[in-house]
């Protein structure tokens, strides 16, 4: 991997990390469109820590508070009530499921789950899937003729189940094309929770879970075609990049709908699988190279 690769792979990877629309099928896709090799599980999940980084100095609050009282609720019963300490614990619950199944499915992960016709296939499902989960939401909060708005959840009703079951959705982004984002805000929405309180605890969510994956994943960097310096280089641009996407993000959806990822969901599975089957592309494009 060159200079220029790994610019535009930490680009993609800052654009697409928090929007619904999966970061790493974005990365393969990239490759697979350029002609390059493609940069693989290991490049991704290092990649990824440059755009958690974003999320904790852009949540710096509130995981000041969050850890904060978290810690100090191991030692004074008393504050373990309070929804800053449960959110510390929540966070730690709604991560086990992605921890038990990353190590489970590692093999899959770096092969048979980076096929193309795969990533189509979750891109345009879970397009679906999110499309109907903010139907539902648009539903309750402008309610209807017949039908009086609903008050839709926020963090402060978020319990043991619904953070284990976010933990799920989050786990199923294993899989390029589902979307980490997509995944866990799609299953908040569906639970009853507002845009911004789903997308607020899927960024949080994430953290642990990105960045012991990055982590873990450090000591194959700089094997095979993509050397440490470019995949240094390609976390930094991730970090700037992902920053001013996250801070656009929290913005549009106070307001907007999610049916524009949607569209660009649908649109880009059925491109994806019009050309593997005019074989255009093949799907395992780059993946025996390197």
């Amino acid at each position: 991997m060159n200079w220029f690769e790994s610019f535009v792979l930490g680009l993609v990877q800052g654009l697409t990390e928090f929007l619904p629309i999966s970061s790493s099928a974005h990365l393969r896709l990239t490759a697979a469109f350029a002609g390059w090799q493609d940069p693989g599980a290991a490049f991704t999940a290092i990649t990824q820590i440059g755009t958690e980084a974003a999320v904790i100095i852009y949540f710096r609050k509130d995981i000041g508070r969050i850890i904060s009282m978290w810690a100090r609720s191991l030692f004074n019963r008393a504050l373990r009530h309070d929804h800053d300490a449960q959110m510390g614990w929540l966070v730690i619950v709604g991560s086990l499921p992605i921890g038990v199944l990353g190590i489970t499915l590692k093999d899959a992960i770096e092969g048979p789950f980076r096929d193309l016709r795969l990533i189509a296939t979750t891109l345009i499902v879970m397009g679906v899937v999110l499309g109907i989960a903010d139907r539902l939401a648009a539903r309750d909060e402008k309610g209807g003729r017949h039908r009086a708005a609903k008050q839709r959840k926020t963090l402060t009703d978020l319990g043991v189940k619904d953070g284990l079951l976010y933990g799920v959705c989050q786990a199923m982004a294993l899989i390029p094309g589902v979307s980490r984002s997509g995944a866990t805000i799609s299953g908040g929405l569906f639970m009853g929770y507002t845009r911004e309180s789903a997308a607020r605890y899927s960024f949080l969510l994430a953290i642990p879970a990105v960045l012991a994956s990055g982590v873990y994943e450090l000591k194959d960097a700089g094997q095979g075609h993509v050397a440490w310096g470019p995949t240094a280089f390609a976390t930094i641009v991730a970090f700037v990049v992902g920053y001013a996407v996250i801070a656009w993000f929290m913005r549009f959806i106070s307001n907007k709908s999610f049916m524009p990822f949607v569209i660009y969901r649908i649109l880009l599975g059925i491109v994806l699988f019009a050309l593997v089957a005019a074989g255009v592309l093949a799907p395992h494009a780059g993946e025996t190279a390197g």
